[in-house]
């Protein structure tokens, strides 16, 4: 159940940005200029924008110690979905794939 409902994070934190970001550089290109002039256009956007960078930080200090720490592989692909999609598909994804890793070790003992 709780994979399940880690997958539908997934799901929903790429498919959400995406549907923004598309069209932006469709519009565009990827003029990252103008998307940090966009994103910290107002006080609400710069909040929300050092919310999620903050929260960033940590996920990435979250992934090096729990993901060392279970011994799961492959860690940069987390730190680079969050970079690429956001902190709202990679920690969904690195929370899945860290519950699966939690179940094996359990079904292992």
């Amino acid at each position: 159940m709780l994979q399940t409902i880690y997958l539908l994070g997934c799901i929903l934190g790429f498919a959400l940005p995406y549907s923004q970001l598309i069209p932006f550089a469709i519009d565009h290109g990827f003029d990252l200029k103008l998307f940090f002039e966009q994103l910290f256009v107002n006080h609400i956007s710069s909040c929300f924008a050092l919310d999620v960078i903050v929260s960033s930080l940590v996920f990435w200090v979250l992934v090096w110690v729990e993901g060392t720490r279970l011994k799961i592989d492959n860690l940069w692909v987390y730190v680079v979905a969050n970079l690429t999609v956001g902190l709202s598909f990679g920690l969904p994804l690195f929370l899945l794939m860290r519950e699966r890793k939690l179940t094996q070790k359990a079904i292992s003992v």
